[in-house]
């Protein structure tokens, strides 16, 4: 392995909100899109994006599920991760190895994440942002196929700008129709 492509193995978590910046321009804080249209654009099912988001893995970052009835918001830049993640567990990465990538992938600034491809040997994950390291890694005999983030990137944008987006109520708390119906409900019965 060369010195410059450095195994996403060895680098620390760090909290999602860095991976990517959105890049949609009317996009703020406080829109994003539900769950069955991150789906859609990821190619997964509810399944999984349920799954990732209680264990972690990919988290929406606009408005989590807060209960019965709550409906997630994901950003682009959670979209994106959905895809990602999604591609390297068609080419058989096992999903421990893939929490390792989406770590070190938290750790990459804005500026070089379109110029990133991720290689894999089926067991590790690697990142290299040059053509020489891409090559270095096939002819070692490691690398069995790539993933480049910008090409995936453009493709998610380009899929997003034709769908609804949808706004979270500014401030910490969101409440949900339901929970409201129900706290309403409980109170004409006490009363």
């Amino acid at each position: 392995m060369s010195a410059t492509r450095a195994s996403l193995n060895a680098v620390p978590q760090r909290a999602q909100a860095m991976l990517f910046g959105d890049p949609l321009p009317d996009l703020d804080a406080n829109s994003g899109y539900r769950g069955p249209i991150a789906c859609r654009v990821a190619g997964i099912t509810y399944r999984q994006l349920d799954y990732w988001a209680r264990t972690g893995l990919v988290e929406p970052t606009v408005r989590g599920a807060r209960g019965s009835g709550s409906q997630r918001l994901y950003s682009f830049r959670d979209i994106l991760l959905l895809k990602v993640v999604k591609r390297l567990l068609d080419t058989g990465v096992s999903l421990q190895q893939i929490r390792v990538a989406v770590n070190a992938l938290h750790e990459r600034g804005v500026e070089d994440l379109t110029a990133i491809t991720l290689m894999s040997d089926g067991a590790s994950v690697y990142e290299c942002t040059s053509a020489d390291e891409v090559i270095d890694l096939v002819q070692g005999g490691q690398g069995v196929f790539g993933i480049a983030v910008g090409r995936v990137w453009q493709e998610v944008e380009g899929t997003l700008a034709e769908l609804p987006v949808e706004y979270a109520e500014p401030g910490p708390e969101v409440d949900d129709e339901l929970a409201a119906r129900r706290a309403a409900k409980r109170q004409r019965v006490a009363s």
